[in-house]
């Protein structure tokens, strides 16, 4: 008699973005034999790179172009792909996970890759025909779809995503208004030089700002008309994009009693506090008190959670510096880092207003700790590094503005 094959494991991926896939691809990079692997999407198609929904909103891509995985990767990598039904509960006491669907899959680990679901400010009218999110190919659609039938589109937010979208509105013949409660743009990742620069290029576009305004209500009955701000003013609008920020979406695993504060806390391994059978990556988590919304620290997480999920469990997570680009072409922007700073450091500052080139590096000690690039951002992934890598920038501390060439030891520069 033939000795039986060991039944291979079960894994469950709830969630099919970049962060849980990432997670997929590096597992079977380390052993493809591991698991069974079955994959629940709310979207009903593969895996696509979110982050270039702007380049297709303003007509330089088309979705196609940001497919990253199409259901052959998921066949011809034996996954079983169930697009477009979402997991509704988890029951930890018997692993199972149960799908809108009716469909129920027992796992033995158990991946939760949720992301995160878009902040709608609640001022009357938030409900209306012709307000929505930026935050998938839906919502692109539903905004090229407003592009061909309307005029005017405000923009709520002047953040990294809320003006790629006005960007890209603008791109196809929209009037846009860009609407911003603060005094500058997108003030989580630029100083007030570098966003009055920004702003200045995006005028020059055609959008116009309103900063320092409060939305108090959405006008219409049937679809949006305008909006109407807490000093009075109104302004016409037949679509308005909301583009205030994320908010982590763990509502599945807190009903599951995963333990979770402002999102599914994990450990260093990535696995929930609460049942090590359930691991957890991407924009649904809170690691060290911290939360992510770029990809970078995504698939950080991924490397180490497949590493685990291999059985390779020597690898740690210990959180994530974070870089920002601008996706609008032309408009060069990078950011990383405490760009702030506080009475412990020094500011390096270069400004060339007649190339509109602005750079700002944030020192601490011996060590750079925050940086804004703007005009000129070639010298922004080894500023990164230097952050990254904790790398003492006193040998060369008085060239450190003029980039990367006049600071690493070459001929050219003895």
């Amino acid at each position: 008699m033939g000795v039986s094959e060991p039944r291979r494991k079960r894994l469950v991926v709830i969630g099919n973005g970049m962060a849980g896939i990432r997670t997929v691809e590096e597992l079977l990079g380390l052993d493809a034999q591991r698991f069974e692997i079955t994959v629940f999407s709310a979207e009903p198609h593969g895996n696509y790179n979110r982050i270039l929904l702007s380049p297709v909103l303003a007509g330089e891509k088309r979705f196609d172009d940001i497919v990253t995985h199409p259901r052959e990767w998921y066949a011809s990598n034996g996954i079983t792909l169930h697009a477009g039904d979402p997991v509704v509960a988890i029951d930890r006491k018997r692993r199972v996970v149960h799908a809108r669907s009716g469909l129920d899959v027992p796992y033995d680990r158990l991946l939760l890759a949720t992301g995160s679901k878009p902040f709608v400010i609640p001022v009357p009218g938030h409900q209306l025909p012709g307000v929505i999110a930026f935050r998938d190919i839906h919502d692109v659609e539903s905004m090229l779809e407003a592009a061909r039938n309307h005029r005017h589109a405000v923009v709520i937010g002047g953040g990294l995503l809320g003006l790629e979208a006005a960007n890209g509105l603008a791109r196809r013949g929209m009037t846009v208004t860009v609407v911003h409660v603060m005094d500058s743009l997108m003030e989580r990742q630029l100083d007030k030089p570098a966003a009055g620069l920004l702003k200045t290029a995006l005028e020059s576009r055609g959008i116009r700002f309103l900063l320092e305004a409060n939305t108090a209500e959405i006008l219409g009955s049937d679809r949006v008309t305008g909006l109407r701000f807490k000093d009075g003013g109104v302004i016409d609008a037949d679509l308005v994009v909301m583009a205030v920020g994320i908010r982590p979406n763990f509502e599945l695993a807190k009903a599951a009693g995963l333990h979770c504060e402002r999102a599914l806390v994990v450990d260093d391994t990535l696995q929930s506090l609460s049942d090590p059978r359930i691991y957890a990556v991407g924009e649904c988590v809170q690691h060290r008190k911290s939360t992510y919304g770029l990809v970078a620290p995504l698939y950080e997480q991924a490397q180490v959670c497949a590493a685990h999920l291999a059985g390779l469990g020597h690898r740690r997570y210990p959180g994530s510096v974070t870089s920002t680009k601008l996706k609008v072409t032309g408009i060069d922007l990078f950011s990383a880092g405490d760009f702030i700073g506080d009475a412990e450091t020094q500011d390096l500052v270069f400004r060339d207003p007649r190339r509109g080139v602005y750079k700002r590096l944030v020192l601490k000690g011996p060590r750079l700790v925050g940086v804004v690039l703007y005009g000129d951002v070639k010298d922004g992934p080894w500023y990164f590094e230097l952050m990254q890598k904790r790398t003492s920038i006193l040998p060369f501390r008085s060239r450190l503005l003029f980039g990367q060439a006049y600071c690493e030891p070459s001929e050219q520069a003895a």
